[in-house]
């Protein structure tokens, strides 16, 4: 097993270029934070589109799931460019990083966070299939998880960027 004391030694040069580049940090941050205010208001803003179409009627919800499959890309790729340049972050300074509870908090919330995503994506395709199939009584409690997963996303969408303040301040 690589010890800590190992894994900086073999990050040294990124560590490096980092702290002694005006350019990296601005371009991993930017980055970062373009990617959260797109792929995070991508997903918000279809989380809330949901949860007011779940009052409407029953054809009106169905024409949503379309909207809902077609934002999937964008927020999975502005997932893996936040995933990419969290990494690039943390491995510029891999000991802070790693000896920071928040970090964990934060690697934690990320992995609810995508895990909702594949419950969401899930339920969507499902829905989608069931509706597709006319078993509307079926499809009620996947519509429920729907909006359950909705609530979720919105709420680990808030607390990620939240713990991302946090670990940006005490690191």
């Amino acid at each position: 097993m690589i010890t800590l004391q190992q894994l900086v030694r073999i990050l040294e040069p990124w560590q490096s270029a980092y702290s002694n580049s005006k350019v990296l940090p601005v371009a991993v941050t930017a980055v970062h934070l373009t990617s959260l205010l797109f792929g995070g208001g991508l997903a918000v803003a279809s989380d809330r589109s949901l949860l007011r179409a779940m009052r409407a009627d029953a054809a009106e919800r169905v024409r949503h799931l379309v909207h809902i499959r077609e934002g999937h890309r964008p927020v999975l790729v502005a997932l893996a460019l936040m995933f990419v340049s969290g990494l690039l972050f943390a491995t510029a300074d891999i000991k802070t990083f790693l000896t920071t509870p928040a970090f964990y908090v934060k690697l934690s919330l990320v992995a609810l966070l995508v895990t909702n995503g594949a419950v969401l994506t899930i339920t969507e395709t499902r829905l989608r299939l069931t509706v597709a199939a006319g078993q509307e009584e079926q499809a009620r409690p996947l519509w429920n998880r729907l909006r359950v997963s909705s609530w979720c996303s919105l709420f680990l969408w808030s607390a990620t960027l939240l713990a991302g303040v946090v670990l940006a301040n005490v690191t």
